[in-house]
């Protein structure tokens, strides 16, 4: 649930309360803080994911040094009402070691990479087309991706109709890689397509 200030159990931890970061795109774990109710606000009022340094006795932001803010998403409360889930998406890496998570870069669900992958192709929107694959195919315009999915398509068919488990790997990778970028090409979020393949499963 999305969660207002006054709802929140703040007495259970003497007006602290353990909030894990989530990647919004990926679903990673990012790290651990904690928050009292005024860093919660400056978070909601900002956008940045602030949180209550108990070392240093003051609100601190994330990035606020080193530029690698957590960009607000969303923040709920567990079932007690005493633990705060925040959906962020990371700009840098958020540990200060420079791994992506405070957990280490090994520690991530494999199908995240989805997600990353995503951010990635919608980061080369309107980029120089001279500086990458992905830029210079979204600068020819969706007719151009569209006729890439195509041909992948046609490269899965034919690979796993061989029996060729190498170049259905490869191929599929390809056809994943050129979906992702028909779909920012058109404006259509991944997150879409999967909230209608749920969708679907529930039914």
């Amino acid at each position: 649930m999305t969660t207002s200030s006054d709802d929140l159990d703040w007495a259970k931890g003497d007006g602290l309360l353990p909030a894990v970061v989530q990647d919004a795109d990926t679903g990673r774990v990012l790290m651990l803080g904690y928050m009292n109710a005024e860093a919660l606000a400056k978070t909601r009022e900002t956008g940045h994911v602030t949180f209550f340094s108990r070392s240093k006795q003051r609100l601190w932001t994330k990035g606020e040094t080193s530029g690698h803010t957590l960009a607000l998403v969303e923040a709920r409360a567990d079932c007690d009402r005493d633990t705060l889930l925040v959906l962020a998406r990371p700009q840098g890496p958020t540990c200060h070691t420079g791994t992506a998570t405070c957990f280490g870069d090994a520690v991530r669900p494999p199908l995240a990479f989805l997600g990353e992958l995503d951010r990635v192709i919608e980061s080369r929107r309107g980029a120089d087309p001279a500086s990458s694959y992905t830029a210079k195919l979204l600068a020819r315009g969706v007719k151009r991706c569209a006729q890439k999915v195509g041909e992948e398509g046609v490269e899965v068919a034919l690979a796993a109709t061989a029996g060729d488990r190498e170049e259905l790997v490869n191929e599929s990778a390809d056809l994943l890689y050129h979906l992702l970028v028909v779909l920012t090409a058109s404006e259509v979020g991944l997150d879409e397509v999967l909230a209608v393949l749920e969708q679907r499963h529930r039914a």
